[in-house]
C-alpha cells in the first residue's frame, strides 16, 4: 500500500498558451468538419470579442478547471484584457485558485485506484487529480479568518472575494504563490468575481464555521446582491459577450442579467456574441447542454455570433484562447476596472 507521500510526488502544471503556436492549426480547421470546424468558428467569434473593444467579455467557469491545470490561461486571460468579468463555481475560485494562492498544489493521480486508501490517507480525488484534505481543511479555516475579521453584514460574492483577494495583498507570506492567482490577478485589475453559489465549496465551510461560532451580527452572502450587481453592468454596456467553460449555474446566471435588465425597465440588447465548450448533451433539456440558439428564444443571446463547441474543456480552451492571444487581437483593448462601477 502506497503512502501519501507517494500518492502525493507529481504536481499539475498549468499550460501556458503564450508557449503554443496554433494559428495555422485553427485555420486549418475550419475547412475541416464538426466539433474541429466548431473549434475554429468558435476561435474566430473570440477574436472577433476581443477586437470589438466597447464590447465587455464576461468569462464563465464550471466543472474543475483550475485543478485541471487551466489557471495560467484564465491569468494571461485576465492580464491581457481579453476578459472583464468572471462567473464560477465556488469550487474553481476558492477550492482551487485561492487553494493554490495559499501555496498548495494539486498533484497528478489516476482514477485506477483504492478510493477507501485514499481516504485513509486524507487525500481526495477528482477524477485522475488528487488534493491533499488536510491543507483544504487550512484552505476552510482562513475563509472562516476573513469573515472573522470583516464587518459583520451580507455581502455579494463579488465584495467577498474581494477581501480574499486583499488578504493575499497583505500578507507577503504568500508573495510568491499568489502571482499567478486569479483572485490576487482580479483583485489588482477591477475585474469583478462572482460566484452565484458561494457555500457550495470551501467557501461554505468557513462560512459555516464562522456563523456557528459568532453572536449577535454575521457574514452572510447576498445572493440577490450578486444578481442586482452583475445586471448593473449589462446595464451600463449594451454590447456584451459570453466566453462559457462548461455550463451549470454560471452559465445561467450570466445569460440572465438581460432579463434582469428588461424587468428593471432597461433596454438591454441580447449579449452579442456567445461561445460555450461542454460535453454536455442538449437532449435530456437540461441547462448545461441547451444550445446558445435555445437561449435566444428567452431573449439572452443572439445568434449572429455565436458558437457551440462539444468537446472537453482542457483539449478546446487553451487552444482556443492562444489563437486569439498570437493574433494580437486583444492589444487595443484596456482595462474597464468593472470594479469601480459596483462601488455604492
Amino acid at each position: 500500500m502506497m503512502n501519501k507521500k507517494e500518492y502525493l510526488n507529481k504536481t499539475i502544471e498549468h499550460i501556458d498558451i503564450k508557449k503554443l503556436d496554433v494559428v495555422g492549426m485553427i485555420d486549418s480547421m475550419e475547412k475541416m468538419a464538426f466539433q474541429a470546424r466548431n473549434l475554429s468558428r468558435g476561435a474566430k467569434i473570440f477574436e472577433m470579442m476581443q477586437k470589438d473593444t466597447e464590447c465587455v467579455n464576461f468569462l464563465t467557469l464550471a466543472g474543475s478547471l483550475i485543478s485541471a491545470g487551466l489557471k495560467q490561461v484564465v491569468v494571461d486571460m485576465i492580464e491581457n484584457n481579453m476578459i472583464d468579468a468572471i462567473v464560477s463555481t465556488g469550487a474553481n475560485i476558492v477550492d482551487q485558485d485561492f487553494f493554490e494562492a495559499l501555496g498548495f498544489k494539486h498533484y497528478i493521480g489516476t482514477p485506477f485506484v483504492n478510493d477507501a486508501n485514499l481516504r485513509e490517507l486524507s487525500i481526495d480525488r477528482i477524477y485522475d487529480t488528487y488534493i491533499d484534505e488536510d491543507e483544504l481543511r487550512i484552505c476552510d479555516e482562513t475563509i472562516g479568518d476573513i469573515a472573522n475579521s470583516l464587518e459583520k453584514r451580507p455581502y455579494s460574492s463579488r465584495e467577498f472575494i474581494i477581501e480574499m483577494g486583499k488578504f493575499l495583498d497583505n500578507n507577503e507570506k504568500y508573495a510568491v504563490s499568489r502571482e499567478n492567482s486569479i483572485i490576487y490577478k482580479c483583485y489588482k485589475k477591477g475585474v469583478p468575481i462572482f460566484v452565484p453559489a458561494f457555500s457550495d465549496c470551501s467557501a461554505g465551510f468557513g462560512l459555516v464555521h464562522h456563523q456557528w461560532n459568532t453572536k449577535g451580527a454575521k457574514v452572510s452572502i447576498d445572493s440577490a446582491k450578486d444578481f442586482l450587481e452583475i445586471t448593473k453592468i449589462k446595464i451600463k454596456n449594451n454590447t456584451t459577450g459570453i466566453f462559457m467553460i462548461g455550463g451549470g449555474v454560471p452559465k445561467n446566471f450570466v445569460q440572465d442579467i438581460v432579463v434582469a435588465a428588461e424587468v428593471l425597465e432597461f433596454d438591454a440588447p441580447m449579449h452579442k456574441y456567445a461561445i460555450q465548450i461542454t460535453v454536455a448533451d442538449e437532449r435530456d433539456g437540461a441547462l448545461s447542454g441547451s444550445t446558445l440558439k435555445e437561449a435566444s428564444s428567452w431573449g439572452k443571446v443572439d445568434t449572429t455570433y455565436e458558437q457551440m463547441i462539444y468537446s472537453e474543456a482542457t483539449i478546446a480552451m487553451p487552444i482556443l484562447v492562444a489563437y486569439s492571444y498570437q493574433k494580437d487581437a486583444h492589444k487595443s483593448r484596456k482595462p474597464k476596472n468593472l470594479n469601480s462601477i459596483l462601488l455604492d
